[in-house]
């Protein structure tokens, strides 16, 4: 995601798309930057492996540079972020406009200090969130907090018969973890050893966030799990997830607690929950009890994510 602040890196990813280029062909594609610029950027591509040079098929030694998996996946997050800014409350941020990369800043702040999964569960007061949050200091989160307001992602609000102003999460958050989830495969299929597992609160903040714009049909009721095997084994509690009750289609509770012998459920690997909901692939996940329940599950976190847009796996 912080890649993509850089608009350029998403060009050089598009124009790559089309073939392989030389490094002036790369540039008229892109607009022209500077070729300073350009090979800065071109440098970090490389560096995790969205890219590489390599010489002409044509027996000449022209050299040429063209995506690796890692680079069509990294595009594929482009798609995604682009997606999501399209949904603006203010209207549709242009990808290169200073107000989109505002807002992608802060979007990854709330995401890394646990903003967004103490939000999920319900809105909370600045002293609430200082409390519960140890990753920044006070002044941090008020900044913090103050990006995310500004772009959009959460209001301040009163709330009736409490002390203090809330902050609690705008619908354009929610969608968020849409490009967040994209982004969060890319780095597993190509960063593994560079980046941290997916973790439970990952998970929670992941399934919190979206359970509420799911749409089902009304004869969708009962009790259904969303596990996923996540970061901490050595803690013995390797599965994160949350527990849903549906009256009617309607959501009526999200918690994130599991139980031992849950009467529905789905489970599967991190990776292979992202493959399901961003491809709407659910036959590489696990189902038991009311497996119709389950499949309705998944599919409407995908249509809530990405329904309105191409998100499949060769897109």
């Amino acid at each position: 995601m912080t890649l993509l602040t850089a608009s350029l890196n998403a060009q050089i990813l598009r124009a790559l798309a089309g073939g392989p280029l030389r490094l002036a062909e790369l540039r008229k594609e892109v607009g022209g930057p500077a070729q300073s610029t350009l090979r800065g950027n071109l440098a970090k591509l490389a560096e995790i492996g969205a890219l590489q040079k390599r010489t002409r098929k044509n027996g000449s030694s022209v050299q040429e540079y063209e995506l690796t998996p890692c680079g069509q996946d990294l595009l594929l997050a482009a798609g995604a972020v682009e997606a999501w800014l399209s949904l603006a409350p203010g209207g549709p941020l242009a990808p290169d406009s200073n107000a989109a990369k505002v807002a992608i800043k802060a979007l990854i702040g709330g995401w890394t200090t646990a903003i967004m999964r103490a939000l999920a569960a319900r809105p909370l007061t600045l002293t609430e969130l200082d409390k519960l949050i140890d990753r920044c200091t006070y002044p941090a989160l008020e900044r913090r907090l103050s990006a995310m307001r500004l772009a959009g992602q959460i209001e301040l609000t009163d709330r009736n018969g409490s002390m203090g102003r809330h902050y609690k999460v705008e619908p354009w958050l929610r969608h968020a973890i849409g490009p967040l989830t994209v982004a969060a495969r890319c780095e597993r299929r190509c960063l593994r050893e560079a980046t941290a597992p997916i973790a439970r609160i990952d998970v929670e903040a992941a399934f919190l966030l979206v359970i509420p714009m799911i749409e089902l049909c009304a004869s969708a009721s009962g009790v259904c799990q969303l596990a996923v095997e996540a970061g901490g084994r050595h803690a013995g509690r390797p599965w994160a997830g949350v527990q849903l009750t549906l009256e009617d289609g309607a959501v009526t509770s999200c918690v994130a607690r599991l139980e031992a012998q849950p009467e529905n459920w789905v489970m599967g690997t991190a990776s292979s929950w992202m493959d399901a909901v961003i491809g709407r692939e659910t036959e590489v996940l696990e189902f038991g009890g009311d497996g119709e329940l389950g499949r309705d599950l998944v599919n409407g976190l995908h249509d809530a994510l990405f329904g309105q847009f191409a998100m499949s796996q060769g897109d």
